[in-house]
């Protein structure tokens, strides 16, 4: 696949450049805008607790299942037409479940925006190795700050916004900011339709099939789900552990789960752009290890000792998720090589996090305490250094399909 500056004009790199932000901007608002409003919304749409556990579920379970469907997708109809159809999701699930009569219109609202989003997810990293193949750290860097962003608007402003105008209003608001976001890909899907502009004419080989057997593949979904099993996991009962085991009051547990989120923030801009530059990733698995093995384990022996600490210390380990996503870009030399890693990572990862608040759950009505819960919560983590053996030497999936379908190997320089 040919790409750089020399085969993209400047403007369509200015329309990718802003799609890209857009899209990030977009890949977690319809997550947070929920919660912060949902008493508001059980005020007019009554909601059983199993109803309010499945909305609850329903973001993973769609990153999921929609992130295995992505790469597929986009060959299909082409990445621009691809993200054009996830953003359109998003818009009509923002606007169903906003202005729809009831329960089911919430979830199957709530539904189509995560389908959307879970195949934005994981087109964001080839669509940064399509436009700027050498600025993969500093964009892959950027795209996972404005994730945090995404999630940090919403929760934000979702409440003041529901008593201003309304939870529908609160809700379907978000639309207006996926319509925008979908204009730089329509213009860019114009651009494809000329065959004289851009890399329209550019057709990659067919990618062979079989990354379900790639070590590589595999690699990165165990570091990918060992970090969104721990964060899915904590955001769910970080505080009720909290105020178990540290005896923190409501305040304090929500103050450290704060820290908890923001703690990773530096490491989402600052990771990227060191792995770029490193031989090998693994002294970051092995940090990301080492980080959830100090705060599971000083929540368990010293709990009411510096707990700050240990909730520090925890929420370091999701460093693992941007090493996760360069790793998509770095272990791939292709656009179809990059959207199929990154639907196999994200896929699996998310099915592995989708269970995290549950196993918990489950641990701590079985066993009484959470000290299962948080054992298997440091195991998780560092479940991330065996995949060390798979990424120290710089192979490539392509390389990895190729073997496992029995054809010549380009190798690496």
């Amino acid at each position: 696949m040919s790409s750089g500056r020399a085969t993209f004009p400047r403007t369509g790199s200015l329309l990718a450049l802003g799609g890209i932000i857009l899209l990030a901007l977009n890949l977690r608002t319809a997550v947070a805008s929920l919660s912060p409003v949902l008493d508001a919304v059980s005020e007019d749409v009554p909601m059983s607790s199993v109803g309010i556990g499945l909305l609850g579920t329903l973001a993973p379970i769609c990153f999921a299942v929609f992130g295995l469907l992505a790469p597929g997708i986009a060959r299909r109809i082409g990445l621009q037409s691809a993200l054009i159809l996830a953003l359109a999701a998003m818009t009509a699930g923002h606007l169903l479940r906003g202005l729809g009569p009831g329960y089911l219109s919430l979830a199957v609202g709530s539904a189509l925006a995560f389908a959307g989003i879970g195949v934005g997810n994981v087109l964001l990293p080839p669509a940064v190795k399509r436009w700027f193949p050498h600025r993969l750290g500093a964009l892959t860097a950027m795209g996972a700050a404005l994730l945090a962003v995404s999630t940090a608007i919403p929760a934000a402003v979702a409440a003041p916004v529901a008593d201003a105008a309304g939870w529908r209003t609160s809700l379907s608001v978000w639309a207006a900011v996926t319509l925008v976001a979908v204009l730089p890909w329509i213009g860019l899907w114009v651009r494809d339709r000329r065959p004289t502009d851009g890399d329209a004419g550019i057709v990659e080989p067919e990618l062979p099939g079989g990354i379900w057997k790639s070590p590589i593949a595999w690699a990165c979904a165990v570091v990918f789900a060992a970090s969104s099993f721990n964060a899915y996991a904590m955001f769910a009962w970080l505080p009720e552990i909290l105020h178990d085991v540290a005896g923190a009051d409501r305040y304090t547990a929500g103050a450290l789960l704060s820290l908890f989120a923001i703690a990773g923030f530096p490491a989402s801009i600052v990771v990227p752009l060191l792995a770029v530059r490193m031989r090998s990733v693994t002294p970051l698995l092995y940090a990301g290890a080492a980080f959830f093995l100090i705060g599971y384990g000083g929540l368990l022996l010293a709990p009411t000792t510096l707990t700050w600490l240990w909730v520090l210390a925890a929420g370091l380990g999701p460093l693992l998720f941007p090493v996760a996503l360069i790793l998509i870009n770095l272990r791939s030399r292709t656009q179809d090589g990059s959207a199929a890693l990154s639907g196999f990572t994200q896929g699996v990862g998310y099915l592995v996090a989708a269970a995290g608040p549950l196993l918990l759950g489950l641990l701590h009505d079985l066993t009484g305490g959470w000290t299962a819960s948080l054992i298997l919560c440091a195991l998780m983590g560092v479940s991330a250094v065996g995949a060390a053996a798979a990424l120290v030497t710089p192979r490539m999936i392509e390389d990895d399909l190729a073997r496992i379908n029995g054809n010549p190997v380009e190798e690496v320089p």
